[in-house]
């Protein structure tokens, strides 16, 4: 089934065209793959990028969106990514950046179109375990910005995961959450007296 990738911010785009653009914001970028990149590169598949802040006692998650990321492809290649960011003036560009996630990713969208079900794209940090997810909300038609995760959605954990999570392995929000969060939640080796 096709993904309905979300409308990016035009901002948020054309921040990442002057960088692309701009021989010293690639130059400056620590991504050798940018920087031998043969011919024009272009910014595709851009996804919102969502931070879970926190799980309620309910099981709702709470996010927020963080930036945009694009993929820089030169010809069929994809060469670095660029994520832009909110300022109080709009959207920037942020940096560039290349790694086993822009393969994971790509890997993950694969899979995410052979399902039967169609699915908007969306990246789901979980910060406290340096996790990415491919998150693949099932209202096609909202926001990309906006929305927390319904317990219906899928997570798609991207390598390198946790150990004991499987990449690429589609999970259902209501079964990974929790799992996440107890993982991410330090405990007390001992209670100390008061």
């Amino acid at each position: 089934m096709p993904l309905h990738v979300p409308q990016a911010p035009a901002p948020a785009l054309r921040s990442v065209l002057t960088a692309l653009s701009s021989p010293t914001a690639v130059r400056e970028a620590r991504t050798p793959s940018l920087l031998r990149a043969q011919g024009p590169t272009t910014p595709e598949l851009p996804l919102p990028v969502h931070l879970l802040d926190q799980v309620t006692p309910e099981g709702v998650a709470a996010t927020h969106l963080a930036g945009w990321r694009f993929v820089i492809r030169s010809g069929e290649r994809a060469v670095a990514a660029a994520d832009t960011m909110l300022t109080p003036d709009g959207w920037a560009f942020s940096h560039f950046f290349e790694g086993p996630y822009i393969p994971s990713t790509e890997r993950a969208l694969r899979l995410a179109e052979t399902m039967p079900q169609a699915y908007q794209p969306r990246l789901l940090s979980v910060p406290g375990l340096y996790m990415l997810t491919l998150w693949l909300h099932e209202d096609c038609t909202a926001d990309g910005g906006t929305g927390h995760p319904a317990a219906t959605d899928l997570l798609v954990p991207l390598a390198p995961a946790p150990p004991g999570i499987a990449s690429h392995r589609p999970h259902r929000v209501a079964e990974l959450l929790p799992v996440l969060t107890h993982r991410a939640t330090p405990t007390r080796l001992l209670d100390s007296p008061a």
